[in-house]
């Protein structure tokens, strides 16, 4: 989801802001040092299992296999995107959402993933750039988490956003933005340096909400939807570094994601479009 070292930034960005004295500056860089250790690095690369989902649940399959044209999807952005966390390629969080698209839509949806452990929206348009190499019809972009962590102008950070969702939809494809998580779910984090990673990672998330809506994307508010779940159920929805989801985790996240990517897709669930089903929620309970 984010970055290790830039926990510490993080720490000395709260303590320039916030004029801490030495005693409470020293408290946050210890924090964020002892849950650089906890989490520690990735041992292993994620997993990946792009290709064609059909709508009877099965895949990857290649797409020369198939006598149809699929639904093109792309997952972009960064760790959360790639399922970094995770036991199986069947729990990937690109794979859970391309197998219910596929029943969804009733035809095969072809799968690729854009994806790069660390990212930040300034590596959006490298990542944008090879998802369009695929030709898209339906992408969507997780990113934001490791911009708190850098503690990156949050202005900057949405217009980088802005301008390669209106890329992708200047190439035709439909887009779905998931916000930036709610970074007050993250245990190793102990106060206050949660509740900074926590202020600035909502702060973002209603700015990047804000600008996807005015593109014409649709945005799904992952801060409003999900924290109160990983909250309660921390044992549950994290993944052995305490960090990233587990298999379960992204399976919660996918369940607010489907509905927004049906919507892009055209689809009506009942009487309510998928994309009113996206709008932003309450806050989520104090970390």
């Amino acid at each position: 989801m984010i970055g290790m070292r830039g926990l510490r930034t993080a720490a000395v960005a709260a303590g320039a802001m916030g004029g801490l004295s030495g005693v409470a500056y020293g408290l946050l860089m210890g924090q964020a040092r002892r849950a650089e250790q906890v989490i520690g690095l990735p041992v292993a690369p994620p997993l990946l299992a792009d290709g064609v989902y059909l709508p009877d649940g099965s895949g990857p399959l290649a797409p020369s296999e198939l006598a149809v044209e699929p639904l093109r999807f792309t997952m972009i952005g960064d760790s959360m995107a790639a399922g970094l966390g995770v036991d199986e390629p069947a729990e990937l969080p690109a794979v859970v959402l391309a197998r219910e698209l596929a029943e969804e839509v009733s035809r095969p949806v072809r799968l690729d993933t854009c994806a790069l452990v660390g990212a930040t929206t300034k590596d959006l348009p490298a990542l944008v750039g090879n998802a369009l190499v695929m030709e898209p019809d339906l992408a969507l972009i997780i990113i934001g988490a490791n911009d708190v962590t850098i503690q990156r102008p949050i202005r900057s950070s949405v217009a980088a956003l802005s301008r390669e969702v209106h890329r992708l939809m200047a190439a035709g494809t439909e887009v779905v933005v998931a916000t930036c998580p709610d970074l007050g779910v993250i245990r190793p984090l102990a106060q206050p340096l949660r509740s900074v990673a926590r202020n600035w990672s909502l702060l973002l998330s209603r700015a990047q909400h804000r600008a996807v809506a005015k593109a014409g994307a649709i945005p799904v508010p992952l801060a409003d939807l999900v924290a109160s779940e990983f909250l309660l159920r921390p044992h549950e929805l994290f993944s052995a570094d305490q960090f990233h989801p587990n298999g379960a985790g992204y399976r919660i996240a996918a369940s607010v994601m489907l509905p927004a990517l049906c919507a892009a897709a055209g689809l009506w669930v009942g009487n309510t479009r998928h994309s009113e089903l996206a709008l932003p929620q309450s806050d989520p309970p104090p970390a």
